[in-house]
Order: C-alpha cells, then structure tokens, then sequence
C-alpha cells in the first residue's frame, strides 16, 4: 500500500485544483447576497482562476524542471491552500477576486508537476496504473464540482467551498514531503519571464475588455483600451518567443496543422461547453428558486455523462481516430447548446438537461483523444510544451467564454438576471445560440486541420509522458 501513497498525494492536489475551477458556480448568488457583488464582479471570481491557470501553466513548468517538481507541487499546494483560506475569509467582492488569483497562481505549479511526479515515482504497469486513476480523479472532479459546491454552500455557506481545501493541502503537503523523493533540478533552463508577462498582459486585457463591454459600449475607454492593451502584448510575446533561446512556446509548432487544429478545438471546446454554467446556475437560483443542492443536481447528470464516456471510449474505442471523436464531440456540444436554447419565460430547469447530456457526452468523446493526439502531431521533444498549449488554450477558451457569453447576455438583457422574465430567456436563448455556432466552428476547425489518422495501439505506459497533460 506504501507504493502508492504518492499517488493518493497528486489525486488530492489534481482534485483539488480541478473541483474549484467550476465549484463557485453553484454558489455565485450566495456570493452575491453576502458580498452585493455586481454582475461583472461574479464573472471575476470565475474567470479570474481559469485566467491564471492558463497564464501561468506554461512557464510554471519550466520552474518546475529549474526547481524540482516535488519542491514546486509543495510550494503550489501551501499557497493554493493559503489563498483558499483566503477566500473564505474574503470580506469584499474585490478581496475575493484576489484570492481567486492567488489559487490560480498554486494550481498553475500543481498542474505542471503532477504528472512529472507521477511519471518519477512509477514505472512499469504501476505507470499505467498511476495515469489510469489520474485520469478518473479528473473526471470525478468535475462530476462532483456541481453536487460538492451545492452541499456545502446550502448548509454551511459559500465560504466553506474554499475553507474545506486547507485541511485537503495540509494533508496532501504531509504526504507528499513523507513519501515522494526529491526530483534532480535542472540549472539549464532558462525561465522565460518576459514571455510569460507579455501573455498574462495579452490574456487579462482581452478579457478584461470583454467583461466591461457588457456594462459599457465598445467606445468606452475602458472596453477598447485593454483589448488594444492585449493586441500589443500579444504581438510582443510573438517578438519575445521567436527570438528567445529558451521560449515558453515555441511557436514552431504552429508549423503543424495538426497541433493547430487540436488548440483551436480545445479551446472552443471549453469556451462552447462550460462558459454558460454561470449565468444558468444565476437564472436557476435567482429566478425559479432553486436552491444550490438543487442546482447542482441539475447540472450533475451532464457531469457523470462526461466522466463515464471517457472510460468507455478507453476500453471500446481505440479504433476511432481522434480527428473524427473530437469533430463528433464538438458536434454534440452544439446540438446541446442549441437543444439548451429553448427557455421560455415559464421554463423549468428541466429545458436545460438534455442539452447538457448531449455536451456531457460530446466532452467525454472530445477531451481524452485531445490531449493524446496533441502529443502525436509534435516532434517528442516538444510533447510536453505542446501539452501545456492545450491545456493553457483549454483554459483561456473558458475565461474568455465566460466574459464572451456575460457580454452577450448583458446585451440582451440589461438588467442581468433580475431583469424581465422574457428578456432573461431571450439572452439566455441568445448566449447558448452563440455557444453552438462556436461548437461548430470547432469541429469544422478540427475535421480540417487534423490529418486523418488512426491512432497506434500502443500502451500509455510506453509513451513518453508530458508534465502537463491533461485528460
């Protein structure tokens, strides 16, 4: 049993930072009672967590091969546990939010040690064993998120969806400083810190461009200024990476069509499949009623569908190749987002729930090929760089759906979810209409990029491993 306590240490960090990037959503109006949150203020406490992850997640890897992993996963888990504490203590909108940061700043080094530590600490068949229940914790957090954050928000209070992290890190600190051997740093790479702040500046001025956009025109200094912000940094992390000797990205890859066409989907994967969790679960409590357990029902069927799918597909569809489940997966999240769109002014929370079987079952056809065949469209000295591209695409294609789809909602009904009966139907309708077509961009994306292949029927344990894939 000793064997596989590392184990049980990267599953209660990898569960941790996952669970809390939609967790929140059921507790969004509890949070806004408690702390007269505004609407774009909610968007933040959501986005400001996938922001960071996906800012961060490249170059935290390369600090985890200068540093050690073990070193960076412990120092991610104190500080993701510390900014939990943080805010659950948050007495402000504003403190929130920067709690929220911070978390994503632990979970960004988590994320980028995890599977190097697993890949360490096991060999053999106990490798594949490892991933294998990597891959379960994964999709167990996001069938738990949902059920997690409504129990805890309905009988102890919203606080308690981050206060319930610190004992988890403590325990998870202990058992891994106990049981896992410090790694060898490497001294020869290089840390690309001008890269990384050109990417954070591009990727937080888009974003916070098109959240005020849902308050203010787009004439307003405060919508265009950041986006222009984020043009200009975006066009110096080009400069950065092509003339850096150590790039957080090298932008080679994008050489390969194949690698292109994953990224693209990947991010409007999540953009498509997860952005409107936050405006459904405020039309849900503040509109019909329910209460946070209830909601998380709702949204818990889609969850459980996305985390069995995997599993099948990994027994029975070694066959498909992955161009053709990740254009079907896209597919299905748009027909759910389409089937999502038919709120009427009277609806019940049912209208929602086939559409979300049909995302839940196009994720789970869409994320596992994803993340596997990335790492088969790049040289093997790349693998791991272009993991942490899609994961970091992955993310950013959530932060800035959510601010995307606010912004859309925002326009068709002004007063948020407290306007009109009929005018929050129609942005709803509206908003995962817009969900659907960007689905669809996706998969035609994907069905013509991505070279038609079929995948080798190689064991995992075989491969080379990426520190930062995600499944």
């Amino acid at each position: 049993m000793r064997k596989w306590w590392p184990l049980v240490a990267v599953g209660l960090g990898a569960f941790m930072l996952l669970i809390d990037v939609t967790i929140v959503n059921v507790a969004l109006p509890d949070m806004a009672t408690d702390l007269g949150a505004s609407f774009s203020g909610l968007q933040w406490v959501v986005d400001i967590y996938a922001l960071t992850l996906a800012a961060l997640l490249l170059g935290t890897g390369t600090i985890a091969d200068r540093f050690g992993h073990r070193r960076v996963y412990i120092g991610g888990l104190t500080l993701f546990g510390l900014a939990s504490l943080g805010c659950a203590l948050a007495p402000s909108t504003e403190l929130l939010i920067t709690g929220r940061a911070v978390q994503g700043v632990g979970a960004a080094a988590m994320f980028a040690a995890t599977l190097a530590l697993l890949s360490t600490t096991y060999q053999g068949r106990d490798r594949a064993v490892a991933f294998g229940v990597w891959g379960s914790v994964n999709g167990a957090a996001a069938a738990a998120g949902p059920i997690i954050g409504g129990l805890l928000t309905q009988h102890l209070g919203w606080e308690w969806i981050f206060a319930v992290n610190v004992p988890v890190a403590v325990v998870a600190v202990v058992i891994t400083w106990r049981t896992i051997a410090p790694d060898h740093a490497s001294r020869y790479r290089r840390f690309d810190l001008p890269g990384m702040v050109a990417f954070t500046v591009s990727a937080a001025g888009l974003t916070y461009g098109l959240i005020h956009s849902g308050e203010a025109p787009w004439g307003d200094p405060g919508v265009w200024v950041p986006v222009a912000v984020a043009a200009v940094a975006l066009a110096a992390f080009v400069v950065i990476e092509r003339r850096s000797a150590s790039p957080m990205l090298d932008l080679a890859l994008f050489r390969h069509r194949t690698f292109v066409g994953l990224v693209i989907g990947g991010a409007l994967l999540s953009l498509a499949a997860w952005s409107m969790f936050p405006y459904a679960s405020l039309w849900m409590q503040s509109r019909l009623g329910l209460g946070p357990v209830a909601t998380g029902l709702v949204i818990m069927p889609m969850s459980v569908v996305s985390f069995v799918v995997p599993l099948v597909m990994g027994r029975f569809g070694h066959a498909i190749a992955p161009r053709h489940s990740v254009t079907v997966g896209l597919l299905f999240i748009a027909a759910g987002s389409f089937l999502q769109a038919r709120v009427q002014a009277d609806s019940t929370a049912a209208v929602l729930i086939p559409g979300m079987l049909c995302i839940g079952l196009g994720a789970g056809l869409s994320i596992p090929p994803l993340s596997s065949a990335v790492m088969g469209a790049v040289p093997g000295e790349r693998a791991g760089m272009a993991g942490g591209a899609l994961n970091s695409a992955r993310q950013l294609g959530l932060a800035v759906g959510v601010a995307v789809l606010g912004a859309v909602f925002s326009s068709a009904a002004p007063g948020g979810v407290t306007g009109s009966a009929a005018s929050v139907a129609t942005a709803l309708n509206t908003s995962y209409a817009v969900a659907g077509v960007i689905a669809v961009v996706g998969a035609v994306a994907v069905f013509v990029l991505v070279r038609p292949s079929r995948p080798a029927p190689t064991d995992v344990a075989a491969k080379p491993l990426s520190r930062n894939v995600v499944a």
